[in-house]
């Protein structure tokens, strides 16, 4: 068999190695389970998933990639039907109702959605016709990831709904879209936002931001300034109203997020046993099963949002690194997929896919070490969750796909 034909050994090994840490973390984290057999069954049932996305992968790795552009929209509008569908059935889980239940297996629609949506503004963005400078085009653009994204809030799941977003100014800036029209348009928002944090927040992001646009720009215009003040009068009326737009868990979530000690016994708790979790383990941990925070259910849930602790307690700041460098590989290698197959399409699919990656990654290690709010974002390949799991190798599996054909898709 040609050399081109063979399986990307880096794809592999890293997301082999990040699979393996997670499920070895998932039975550390379980096994020894104080709330009953529900909690001792995780353990198989992300091994039968992984089990399932092997399959996957094998199916994604041959299958003709032409068909996966060709009915893009059809796997798009079947997401929307699911995720309205899930709305109306779907299941409860700690106020979400974004799972549907089968026996003992559940479905979490909103992440394949995310993969689908993916390869949908992928195709739309590559199409001929479409011409990213016109104002009509570059709407339905950020259309196709805003309907998903606005559904999955109203489940209400708001990490999910950010990573939804993530991956639309990395894919629109490669296809051609000046990137400093893009800043003209998200500093206010972020300027906006960041009010609802503190007047530190809104003036460092004000500095920021101004020297973005003379970077970018390559000097200093009136407009920049415009923008910029705008978005701090608009970041002072949120922070002095923020009460009258927030619900009041949200604004218990910023502030626990500036402060966890303001309640450790309450809302800052998870953040505050993560911290000492990360900070228990040391250079080499304490010891596969042998974690206290872990073992001794510190932390609430710790096999899905925050297991990222259970892994840097028990395997210490080098098992951390191990972890983390899996990551690395996995998406230098994308990116580096992106400059070898010269394809806008593939390119697209692989730029959106690693940037949602990332995404996923800073959000949930910035949260378990206190440098980002706790928004629920799940560790990819490693927090328990088949869903997720599967989604995530049928990206990769893509990936390796398209890097297999890359003489026939390359031009």
């Amino acid at each position: 068999m040609e050399k081109i034909n063979r399986l990307d050994p880096w794809l592999i090994i890293a997301m082999a190695g990040a699979i393996i840490m997670g499920l070895s973390a998932i039975y550390s984290a379980t096994h020894n389970s104080t709330h009953g057999p529900e909690d001792t069954a995780l353990f198989l049932r992300q091994l039968s998933s992984a089990m399932i996305g092997t399959m996957v992968v094998g199916v994604m790795y041959f299958i003709d990639y032409r068909r996966i552009r060709e009915n893009s929209y059809f796997m798009y509008g079947g997401g929307i039907i699911l995720l309205l569908a899930v709305l109306v059935l779907g299941k409860k889980v700690a106020g979400n109702a974004g799972w549907f239940r089968f026996g003992m297996f559940s479905f979490q629609p909103s992440e394949l959605v995310k993969m689908i949506t993916v390869i949908t503004l992928a195709r739309f963005l590559s199409d001929d016709q479409t011409d990213i400078s016109n104002p009509l085009h570059l709407a339905t653009a950020v259309a196709i990831p805003l309907l998903p994204a606005s559904l999955v809030l109203l489940e209400p799941d708001t990490g999910t709904t950010l990573t939804c977003l993530s991956f639309i100014v990395p894919m629109i800036v490669l296809a051609g879209f000046d990137p400093y029209k893009i800043l003209l348009f998200v500093v206010p928002l972020v300027l906006l936002v960041s009010g609802f944090f503190n007047m530190t927040f809104l003036l460092v992001f004000a500095v920021l931001s101004l020297a973005a646009f003379i970077f970018v720009r390559k000097k200093a215009e009136l407009h920049q300034f415009l923008v910029v003040g705008g978005g701090v009068a608009g970041g002072l009326m949120t922070w002095k109203f923020t009460s009258l737009i927030l619900k009041p868990h949200q604004i218990k979530r910023i502030q626990i997020f500036l402060d966890p000690m303001s309640d450790p016994r309450g809302a800052g708790y998870n953040a505050l046993q993560a911290k000492i979790a990360i900070a228990s383990g040391g250079l080499l941990g304490k010891g596969y099963l042998h974690g206290t925070q872990t073992q001794l259910r510190y932390i609430p849930a710790q096999w899905t949002d925050f297991i990222f602790c259970v892994i840097a307690e028990e395997r210490g700041l080098i098992g951390a690194t191990l972890l983390i460098a899996c990551y690395l590989v996995l998406v230098l290698r994308l990116v580096w997929m992106v400059g070898a197959i010269r394809n806008k399409f593939v390119e697209l699919v692989i730029t959106g896919y690693a940037t949602l990656l990332m995404t996923h990654v800073i959000i949930n290690i910035g949260m378990t070490i206190g440098v980002m709010p706790v928004i629920g974002v799940p560790l990819p390949f490693v927090s328990y969750g088949g869903s997720s799991l599967i989604a995530n190798m049928m990206m990769v599996a893509l990936a390796m796909n398209f890097f297999r054909n890359r003489r026939n898709i390359g031009y």
